[in-house]
């Protein structure tokens, strides 16, 4: 495989996964770049870790109570076969903003968390209509009150302008209809969850999950005006109208653009600030109207574009991206048994502005140059480097061993750095990362090259970058 190949695929694993560990290196590379893209989209072996396997292990995760949520996804986010499946789940989480500050119950927001990964490539229809009936997104946004005699038009407004089609594209009587039509959408066992919280048992099943009910009596079925088109519209007819919509498919690519391509600014400024490549998005609408809204059709034509190919480092790792991938390059939590100790290595994302299960707003996290203040900064590269130079991790070991068989035999440092980047992922740096990197490992003469050299790797723009 070529170098230029060899850059392809190292791009494509930072974006579509979380990078590129040793052991999937050499795999990754034998394939040709669109065969790596199908697998992406539709592995033929995703290797998923079975939940009741963790929660056999570890009764107190099937509580669900607190932090320890979060173990689970992340656990499944180090170690699947599928990353892309959680690189979207983890995708549909910053647009559908839920939390559990308001939920305290993070067991329904792991349900949602399962549905982006069971519709998050589908048509956006399906997904849509399943997050209308999700009880997580239902009780965040209040659609439990929204009835008949008493629209509360929380929900009805939220997947109009951060849901789907943004600011400006609608009016407010389509706000209202649209509520309307989401009447008697609502949680079928509030009255007993509530009961059960005052006690707040959990055993010996743990908490139950709220689940979904359509009341047909609390519905408003009369005649409604929705951009444009009038009829008795239910929720289901609302989405099909919304989807069909040329604002949505903008809307919604521009962030699988900004997810997957290169950092935009916040949501807030999309109305007042065009995107950063019109002719992408209009690439990808036109991909999202051509398909039926489908979004794995829409990734499948991000991916082979030129626009991808040539956005190399235009995104700044989200917290989570830099935890779980140098997590996966070190293979820290490669068995089961580590489960519990992931909520220490997770609960770094949070402490560098990305707590998982807990966006901060309904608009969800802003991402870009945003994730690097000063503080976090530091943070990130304090946590990269520990992970990168642990020697009693046996993946580090492992870079560690063969890059020291390297510095032994080859005199040319350049050489051996260009080891070291293909090791943790990297395949381009800029010229003066290497000059630093060449520099960093000429300067140590103390026996501990290695270690100094991969720590330079994970403090670099690069590595901070995706």
């Amino acid at each position: 495989m070529s170098k230029s190949d060899q850059f392809l695929v190292s791009h494509l694993a930072r974006r579509a996964g979380f990078g590129l560990t040793p052991a999937e290196i050499s795999n990754y590379m034998e394939m040709g770049y669109e065969s790596l893209v199908e697998q992406f989209l539709s592995p033929s072996n995703p290797q998923h870790v079975d939940n009741d396997d963790l929660y056999r292990r570890f009764p107190e995760l099937h509580s669900a109570l607190g932090p320890d949520a979060a173990i689970v996804w992340a656990y499944r986010m180090m170690k699947s076969g599928h990353p892309l499946e959680e690189k979207i789940a983890l995708f549909w989480h910053g647009v559908f903003a839920t939390s559990n500050v308001k939920l305290n119950h993070p067991r329904a927001l792991l349900d949602q968390i399962d549905m982006f990964r069971t519709f998050g490539m589908g048509r956006l229809d399906d997904l849509l209509i399943q997050l209308s009936k999700n009880p997580a997104m239902i009780v965040w946004l209040d659609n439990q009150t929204n009835h008949k005699e008493a629209v509360n038009e929380n929900y009805g407004r939220e997947i109009l302008e951060l849901f789907s089609m943004g600011v400006g594209n609608y009016t407010e009587m389509d706000v209202k209809e649209c509520a309307r039509a989401f009447t008697g959408w609502t949680i079928g066992n509030a009255d007993y969850m509530a009961l059960m919280a005052q006690s707040d048992s959990i055993w010996p099943y743990s908490r139950i999950g709220w689940h979904y009910e359509y009341r047909e009596e609390d519905h408003d079925a009369g005649e409604k005006t929705f951009l444009g088109e009038k009829g008795a519209f239910n929720g289901e007819d609302i989405i099909e109208i919304i989807c069909c919509q040329q604002a949505t498919a903008r809307f919604i690519c521009r962030h699988l653009y900004n997810f997957f391509v290169a950092d935009e600014v916040p949501v807030p400024q999309w109305g007042d600030i065009p995107p950063k490549d019109k002719l992408a998005i209009d690439t990808l609408t036109h991909a999202y109207l051509q398909s039926d809204h489908d979004i794995r059709s829409v990734l499948r034509v991000l991916f082979n574009s030129d626009f991808f190919k040539e956005s190399e480092y235009e995104r700044v790792k989200s917290p989570v991206e830099l935890v779980v991938g140098t997590l996966r390059t070190t293979g820290k939590f490669d068995s089961p048994e580590s489960g519990l100790t992931v909520d220490t290595a997770i609960a770094e994302a949070g402490f560098m502005g990305q707590q998982l299960l807990h966006p901060p707003s309904v608009e969800g996290w802003h991402t870009g140059d945003e994730w690097i203040t000063s503080g976090a900064l530091i943070d990130r590269v304090n946590f990269v480097t520990k992970h990168l130079s642990d020697l009693n991790v046996q993946g580090v070991n492992q870079i560690t061993d063969s890059l020291d068989d390297e510095i032994g035999d080859i005199e040319y440092w350049d050489g051996i750095v260009n080891d070291c980047l293909e090791t943790v992922g990297l395949i381009s740096v800029s010229k003066d990362t290497r000059n630093l990197l060449v520099k960093s490992l000429r300067a140590r003469m103390d026996g501990q090259r290695t270690p100094g050299l991969i720590n330079t790797v994970g403090s670099s723009p690069e590595y901070q970058r995706c």
